[in-house]
C-alpha cells in the first residue's frame, strides 16, 4: 500500500513550467532520493508534495496529514529553547514524546538553550528533530544535511533508518550518501519541462507565502 502516489505531476517556478511526467509510488520503509543539477526543480517538486504550492498538472494522493516537510528554513522560534521549540510542535502535531527527538540529534545538552544561540548547524539539527515529534509517516526533505558536520550527518541518516524502519517513508532531495541501500534514485534531467511553457497562476496564490 502506497503512503505517497504521484501520477503525471508536473510544477512550476516564477510561472514556467520545471518538470513534468514525474510519477512514482512510496510504500511504508521506502525512501526515494531525488537528483539533478541545481534549478531543475527538485524543490519545487518537494512543495507542491507538501502543499505548500499548486501543481500544474497531475495527481498527489496521500492520506490527510500523512506528510511532513523539512525545507530551507530550519521553522524555529528564537527566543524559545531547543526543548520548548520541540514542545510547540509536539503540540502542534498531535502530543508527541520530545525526548526521543533530543537524543537521536544529540540535542539534550542543548535542551535548555535559546533557538537564536545555536549554531547553524545546531539549528539545523533541531529543526530536523521536529520532524520526529509530528508522529506523521512521510518526511519530504530538501537538502536536509546543510549546515551539518561529519557526525551530525551520521545522527540524521540513523535518525532516518529508524524512521524508515518504523514503516515511514521520505523523499529526499540530497547529493550526500545517507547510507540507504533500500533507496531508489529518482534523476529528474529526464523530466525537465520539454519547453518553457508559461503558467497561469492560480487567482489569489502569493508565491512568497506559498
Amino acid at each position: 500500500m502506497s503512503l505517497l502516489a504521484v501520477r503525471d505531476l508536473a510544477v512550476a517556478r516564477g510561472g514556467l513550467r520545471a518538470v513534468e511526467g514525474v510519477s512514482f509510488d512510496l510504500a511504508a520503509g521506502g525512501a526515494l532520493v531525488l537528483r539533478g543539477p541545481n534549478g531543475i526543480g527538485k524543490t519545487t517538486l518537494l512543495r507542491s508534495l507538501a502543499g505548500l504550492q499548486p501543481a500544474v498538472a497531475g495527481v498527489i494522493e496521500a492520506a490527510p496529514d500523512a506528510i511532513a516537510y523539512a525545507g530551507h528554513s530550519d521553522g524555529l522560534k528564537p527566543a524559545l529553547s531547543a526543548a520548548e521549540n520541540l514542545r510547540f510542535w509536539a503540540e502542534i502535531f498531535g502530543g508527541e514524546d520530545i525526548a526521543g527527538a533530543l537524543d537521536a540529534m544529540n540535542l539534550r545538552e542543548l535542551a535548555d538553550r535559546p533557538a537564536h544561540a545555536l549554531s547553524a548547524g545546531q539549528k539545523r539539527r533541531l529543526g530536523l528533530a521536529r520532524l520526529m515529534v509530528t508522529g506523521r509517516p512521510v518526511w519530504l526533505l530538501d537538502e536536509p544535511t546543510v549546515s551539518l558536520d561529519r557526525d551530525s550527518v551520521s545522527l540524521f541518516a540513523a535518525m532516518l533508518r529508524a524512521h524508515l524502519g518504523r514503516g515511514g517513508a521520505a523523499v529526499i532531495a540530497t547529493h550526500i550518501e545517507l547510507g540507504l541501500p533500500e533507496a531508489e534514485i529518482l534523476e529528474l534531467g529526464p523530466y525537465r519541462a520539454s519547453q518553457a511553457r508559461r503558467e497561469a497562476r492560480p487567482a489569489g496564490f502569493n508565491e512568497a507565502f506559498g
